[in-house]
């Protein structure tokens, strides 16, 4: 996923790393197939891609960092295939199936969701280096978009119209714009190393994550990123609420 700029110099040809460029473009055919598909109606079949698309970003920078081959190319590459697979993909998803109805409503809900994106993308960008990696500032934006993938494909497997859902889809979506901008703490899981030696429980519970979701995909993913959305405001408003209680204790 990087540029190889060690022979960078005048009359000397640059190239890009292909092996984790190809998981990026996988993840961006993946978006925009889910925006043909949704165009056409097929919305199982676009949050599907969603979901792929998101297993794609997962692997280009892990594959980047395992085989040392991270670049500026490659990061501005993963930011402009996410902004189209976790941003303009599910806004326009989300629209087709349920906002197309609501009017102007419905595509400012969308336009929430997208802008909410892209500035969650920029703002990662240019916290790299700074902040905790333990944690993430705001929704990550594939968080935000598995929730409303989610959400269509858990409706599409019980064969609920979108349109019925209308409002509530309206604000769920302008919600998820709105968390990805925000200052709540999300959990980053940046800490798991996979080149370490883990416990052989460890491997078995990676088996069992995989059977518990294996059992009905559509609703288990949307509770599990719809939890993991909830978790920032909700953990925050604890901290908040122990943290008044202590200044509280301490003046008495």
């Amino acid at each position: 996923m990087q540029e190889d700029d060690k022979h960078s110099g005048p009359g000397k040809n640059r190239g890009i790393y292909l092996l984790p460029n190809l998981f990026t473009t996988a993840g961006l055919f993946a978006g925009f197939y889910a925006i043909v598909a949704a165009m056409k109606g097929y919305f199982a079949n676009a949050a599907i891609a969603i979901f792929v698309a998101m297993v794609a970003d997962g692997l280009d920078g892990r594959v980047a960092r395992l085989t040392n081959t991270t670049s500026a190319f490659g990061a501005q590459y993963d930011s402009l295939a996410d902004m189209v697979g976790f941003g303009i993909a599910p806004a326009l998803v989300i629209y087709s199936w349920a906002l197309s109805q609501l009017g102007k409503i419905g595509w400012l809900a969308a336009f929430i969701y997208t802008a909410g994106t892209a500035l969650r993308l920029a703002r990662f960008n240019t916290q790299l280096g700074v902040v905790d990696k333990r944690y993430f500032y705001g929704l990550p934006s594939p968080a935000a978009a598995g929730v409303l993938a989610g959400m269509v494909w858990f409706a599409r497997e019980l064969s609920v119209d979108g349109h019925g859902l209308a409002w509530g889809v309206a604000i769920i979506t302008a919600a998820m714009g709105c968390l990805m901008v925000t200052s709540f703490r999300y959990y980053s899981f940046k800490q798991l190393d996979l080149r370490k030696h883990v416990p052989f429980v460890a491997v078995v519970v990676v088996v069992l994550i995989f059977v518990f979701i294996s059992v009905d995909p559509p609703s288990v993913l949307f509770f599990i990123f719809l939890f993991y959305a909830l978790s920032g405001p909700v953990v925050s408003s604890w901290q908040f609420l122990q943290a008044r209680r202590k200044n509280r204790k301490a003046k008495k």
